[in-house]
């Protein structure tokens, strides 16, 4: 797998070499560095005022790629043996991108303390990638890079160049050329070389989406492929999408017809159907165990219904997020007294946590070991023993419905278990009957008529005692 790129003088910065300070890589040396399926080798075959030229070299090994893909629990390669012969050791791919990220991750950042004055200079550069994954559109380089200020030229790639009438491969020889910084140039295949090819070797979560936002922000809005970018590069979860397009469109005036405005985030509907659940029951005095950063306690606020809003956690750096984002120090002395945090465990029995009208635990139980499951029960349900225990919990039945997510493979790497619905509602009723409540189930976000919804929530009610 090989990436060249060129930097040739411009008026401004005629000498080329401005561009071995940028990627911090001395032209004079061969580095090798260990990648998790292999090693990448950076070299300078040219290195004068004239032209500068590195080369990325990467050299994938079959067996540590297929053992990388089943830690992950990723691999659509139903034949065993196409696990091992397939394009990955020599097709620009994701594998590519994340060595340019671990090699010029400064250059990334856009940082250079010999020369800051480079870092915001438009070089003329040229990128060549002799084989590029174009699933036989050879058109789509030219739209996702031209957009973005680059001239392309794609070359299909023969599939025998002995044999003519064979005709073509699902592959191009790539050759970007254009005015840029060399920190644009980078993120712009740091992005679109796994959109090309269309398959990520590894999972698949959330930070993808952070990540896609805080390297591509400033142009995927507007990019005219911006809904094949997203899908591509989030492996169509659909979610992650639309997390996406939330924080880049936040505000916008019109619709862009480009972003797909799908149903929100499950995050935001899971906090909403909470919120109006506790709206409905009526309660006033709600405890949030494992509050994290405090979204729930954030939108309980604005509802005078509650006259008191605590979040509960065992890390001190949630509770300290938390604190920020509700911005605690600011608030009157009366909110100060409504809304407060502290520090404490759902496992362990507290004295702090009674006196509650509702306790709320979303998304809490999975990431605790199942053999501790039993000390929360005693913990919420026995000695804080509120009138309303509301929790919500993926539905593992709904994993069937995510792209690259293994069977047996969690949503989330800290994630201990998942209940399917069958063994949620089993459970469930278990805990009510034995601690004196009645339960009632739903689902949040888009139910699939076999598998149910993604996630699911149970509302404990504590029955009246007969006198």
């Amino acid at each position: 797998m090989l990436l060249t790129l060129t930097s040739t003088p411009t008026p401004r910065f005629p000498d080329a070499t401005a561009l071995s300070f940028l990627l911090h890589k001395h032209p004079d040396k061969v580095q090798t560095f260990a990648l998790s399926v292999g090693k990448a080798t950076v070299l300078y075959p040219n290195a004068g005022p004239e032209e500068t030229t590195v080369a990325l070299i990467v050299d994938v090994d079959p067996i540590e790629l297929v053992h990388s893909r089943s830690r992950r629990g990723k691999g659509n390669d139903s034949f065993a043996l196409g696990q091992y012969v397939n394009d990955r050791p020599y097709a620009a791919s994701s594998i590519l991108a994340v060595a340019l990220s671990k090699l010029f991750r400064t250059a990334l950042a856009g940082t250079c303390n010999s020369h800051p004055e480079l870092v915001d200079a438009e070089l003329a550069l040229t990128v060549s990638i002799p084989v590029v994954p174009v699933g036989g559109d050879v058109d789509l380089p030219r739209r996702l890079f031209e957009p973005l200020g680059w001239d392309v030229t794609a070359i299909p790639v023969p599939l025998d160049p002995h044999l003519p009438d064979w005709g073509d491969s699902n592959f191009v020889s790539l050759t970007l050329t254009g005015e840029h910084t060399v920190q644009s140039a980078l993120r712009h295949l740091y992005v679109l070389l796994p959109v090309l090819d269309d398959v990520k070797h590894y999972w698949v979560g959330s930070d993808e989406a952070d990540k896609l936002v805080r390297v591509a922000g400033e142009w995927l809005a507007t990019h005219p492929e911006a809904s094949l970018i997203m899908s591509r590069y989030l492996a169509r979860q659909r979610d992650l999408v639309e997390s996406v397009v939330d924080r880049l469109v936040p505000d916008a005036a019109e619709p862009v017809d480009e972003l797909p405005r799908p149903e929100p985030p499950l995050a935001r509907l899971r906090t909403e159907a909470v919120v109006e659940a506790l709206r409905q029951l009526h309660v006033r005095r709600v405890i949030d165990i494992g509050c994290g950063e405090g979204k729930l306690i954030e939108a309980l606020m604005p509802h005078g219904q509650f006259d008191r809003l605590v979040g509960v956690d065992v890390s001190a750096r949630e509770l300290a997020r938390a604190d920020r984002r509700l911005k605690l120090a600011e608030l009157s002395d009366f909110q100060r007294e409504r809304v407060s945090l502290m520090q404490s465990s759902a496992t362990y029995r507290d004295s702090r946590l009674k006196g509650f009208d509702a306790a709320v635990l979303m998304e809490v139980v999975e990431h605790v070991d199942a053999t501790r499951l039993p000390a929360l029960v005693r913990s919420v349900f026995a000695d804080a023993a509120p009138q309303v225990v509301l929790l919500t919990t993926p539905n593992s039945d709904y994993n069937a419905l995510y792209p690259g997510l293994g069977e047996g493979e969690f949503r989330h790497p800290d994630h201990r278990f998942e209940f399917s619905r069958a063994q949620f509602e089993e459970w469930a009723a278990d805990v009510a009957t034995a601690h004196g409540y009645s339960v009632h189930f739903s689902f949040v976000g888009s139910v699939d008529l076999a598998l149910g919804g993604p996630t699911q929530m149970a509302i404990f009610t504590k029955e009246a005692r007969e006198s």
